[in-house]
């Protein structure tokens, strides 16, 4: 009897085990919960990487970072520092022993110290407009880091007393004179980035570049645009100093001796230029480039300027993608960079003879790339059904294996389905590729609504990555099926297919979107053709007005801080560079492009229900496009809802809002396609 009744129990547990372990769609607790893993940085002898570990709350509405070690021969990572505050971007010392980070611990963002060992950090600047992007010298003497500051200060006086008398000033008035007056999300309020850089000993900083200019500069830049030569005898930065760099994306290398010398300009080119790193034997600096002036999505191309001859040389003029992320191989022979192609970010190398270059990696997603001493490749990788972890490969990409697995728990428990790829012939007959994802527990006998997605830019592409605001997941977990196509604009597919959407944004774009879902209905005989509904932000928020105003078979759209008027648009956004290149010059002088363009020029077609979401402090697509789009449909007598974020910007961030715009999203989605 005994027997039987521990059978019994046995079998209970079975089964109760089996129901616990059965996966679930996401949700949004887990989507929030997921733990972002950022910023790895291998150590001097190559055995230890460094990295960042975010994590966000419902309850404290914020992500708090901490850093985080693991092994290089694999095991469980280890937490480095736990703070309250955020502690974020390490840096290793030269001789391995030291880490330095930026912590908010004391409020405003300063660089600690921390031994590797074991010990406490201690605080090493105390500049009161913040420290940020450190960066050690060869012999650990001394950190570069930049800081926004007011150009006309003589020093770190001047400026506390001025933001003490700011903030204490009951009259928050501005006077403008220029351009720029504010970016991005902020007000410039008359500072400037700056480059200190401060002793190890005594946290003692000084300003080496001094002036009313941003280094590194406001947009198109690399990471962290400056950087100190293995002497520690100069010192490599970028900046604009055109007169109105609103209208530039002229940024351009300059060296300036650690001794107090004059400040030289290396770049002549009238284009972009960012992202300078020293060769490890001190010869080069490596660094990006563009050719044509005013255009931010242009191909950049790996130059390489000898500093024994003055002689500047493209390394990769005759490959068709756009490099980011340089870093130099231990000999200083090659140099590794990544790039978008179709879908992935791929790790490439190249040799500083220049136009032998290899693809290390194909159909993964990799950023943040490093190289270790010892030739190793370090970087981050993730896909569409899994968060970025910390991966290791050799020198030329072969045996890659992650060395965490930061969110494993939480994946064990979720059913999120793989990427699945297409091609379609779009305008013209061009190749189009598309992206695919199918909800938890597919069933191909039956039929699902569709939401296709647009993405932003308009020069940017939908990747096999695990998004943490369009989380293709997020999407497809009520019983979606979500398909992400990328057209004419999209980068990683050739600079001429990157080039056809400028002067042409309701063009062939908008025929290789139409062609797309045309395809994927034709073809995929579980998408339920009478269902499905369309969303985008940015420029993807551009196309959703543009559908509105087109015949399109959407039973509802969502447009994202999507722009609607772009002639007000124009007026109010900040980098005037972007209207100026895709558009042909400014309103007045092209005046029948942006009416063309513009989805405001046809309010009259507007008929399908439409939910905006728009936020106050955007200011790349003010919040007025999306009041304008509002007051147009609701004037049709177009069901339609506006949802408003005062506190959130291009991108909503706290948990509690994103929740709720996912909330929003997936009613919205509900009334029109269940």
């Amino acid at each position: 009897m005994r027997r039987i009744v521990w059978i019994f129990v046995v079998v209970l547990l079975w089964i109760a085990a089996g129901f616990a372990q059965e996966r679930h769609p996401i949700t949004f607790d887990d989507f929030i919960s997921v733990k972002r893993v950022s910023d790895p940085q291998p150590s001097p002898d190559g055995r230890w990487v460094a990295f960042t570990v975010t994590v966000y709350s419902k309850e404290s509405n914020r992500g708090n970072s901490d850093i985080w070690l693991v092994s290089t021969r694999g095991g469980e990572p280890r937490q480095l520092t736990n703070s309250p505050a955020g502690d974020f971007q390490p840096r290793w010392s030269p001789d391995g022993k030291t880490i330095a980070f930026i912590s908010t611990r004391g409020g405003s963002p300063q660089i600690y110290l921390i031994p590797v060992d074991g010990g406490e950090a201690r605080q090493l600047t105390d500049i009161s407009t913040g420290a940020i992007g450190p960066v050690w010298s060869a012999d650990g003497r001394h950190i570069l880091f930049h800081s926004r500051v007011y150009p006309d200060c003589p020093d770190d006086a001047c400026n506390r007393a001025r933001e003490e008398a700011r903030a204490n000033n009951p009259v928050k008035a501005q006077i403008w004179d220029r351009l720029l007056y504010r970016h991005w999300n902020e007000w410039t309020e008359g500072k400037r980035n700056h480059v200190f850089i401060a002793s190890v000993d005594d946290g003692r900083f000084r300003d080496l570049t001094p002036g009313d200019y941003d280094s590194p500069p406001i947009a198109l830049g690399g990471s962290p645009d400056y950087a100190i030569s293995p002497d520690g005898k100069e010192v490599c930065y970028v900046k604009n100093t055109d007169p109105v760099v609103a209208l530039s994306t002229n940024n351009d290398l300059f060296v300036r001796p650690l001794d107090g010398g004059p400040e030289k300009r290396l770049t002549p080119n009238k284009a972009n230029d960012n992202n300078p790193v020293y060769s490890p034997d001190g010869r080069y600096i490596a660094y990006l480039a563009m050719r044509r002036p005013g255009f931010e999505s242009d191909r950049q191309e790996v130059m390489l300027y000898d500093r024994r001859t003055g002689e500047h040389r493209s390394l990769t003029a005759d490959l068709d993608r756009s490099a980011r992320n340089i870093v130099w191989g231990p000999k200083s022979r090659y140099i590794y960079f990544l790039a978008d192609d179709q879908g992935y970010y791929s790790i490439f190398r190249v040799s500083i003879k220049g136009g032998d270059v290899w693809q290390l990696t194909r159909k993964s997603f990799n950023t943040s790339l490093r190289v270790t001493r010892q030739g190793k490749l370090v970087f981050l990788r993730q896909a569409i059904n899994h968060p970025a972890d910390v991966w290791i490969a050799d020198g030329n990409g072969k045996n890659a294996r992650p060395l965490t697995d930061i969110n494993g728990d939480l994946l064990s428990r979720l059913e999120m389905n793989p990427l699945e790829e297409f091609w379609f012939e779009g305008a013209g007959g061009t190749r189009v590729h598309g992206l695919m994802l199918k909800p938890p527990k597919f069933d191909p006998n039956k039929k699902y609504p569709l939401i296709y997605l647009v993405h932003g830019g308009p020069q940017g592409a939908w990747h096999d990555s695990f998004h943490y605001r369009w989380n293709a997941q997020m999407f497809a977990a009520p019983g979606y099926v979500v398909v992400m196509v990328n057209p004419r604009g999209s980068t990683g597919y050739g600079q001429k297919f990157t080039d056809e959407i400028s002067r042409d944004w309701g063009g062939k774009v908008f025929e290789d979107l139409k062609r797309g879902w045309e395809y994927v209905v034709q073809t995929y005989p579980f998408i339920d053709a009478d269902r499905m509904a369309a969303a985008g932000a940015s420029y993807g928020g551009y196309m959703m007005y543009w559908f509105e105003g087109h015949q399109q078979p959407f039973k509802c759209l969502v447009a994202h801080d999507g722009v609607f008027n772009l002639v007000s648009m124009y007026g109010s956004t900040e980098e005037l560079w972007f209207p100026e290149w895709e558009m042909g010059g400014p309103p007045w002088e092209n005046p029948e492009l942006y009416r063309k363009w513009s989805p405001s020029s046809y309010v009259k077609h507007f008929k399908t229900p439409m939910l905006i979401v728009h936020s106050q402090q955007d200011f790349r697509v003010d919040v007025s496009q999306g009041f304008e789009a509002f007051t147009a449909l609701q004037r049709m007598g177009v069901p339609s809802k506006f949802l408003y974020f005062p506190d959130e910007d291009h991108f909503v961030t706290k948990p509690r809002n994103a929740e709720l715009w996912w909330k929003t999203l997936h009613a919205w989605f509900a009334e029109y396609l269940k």
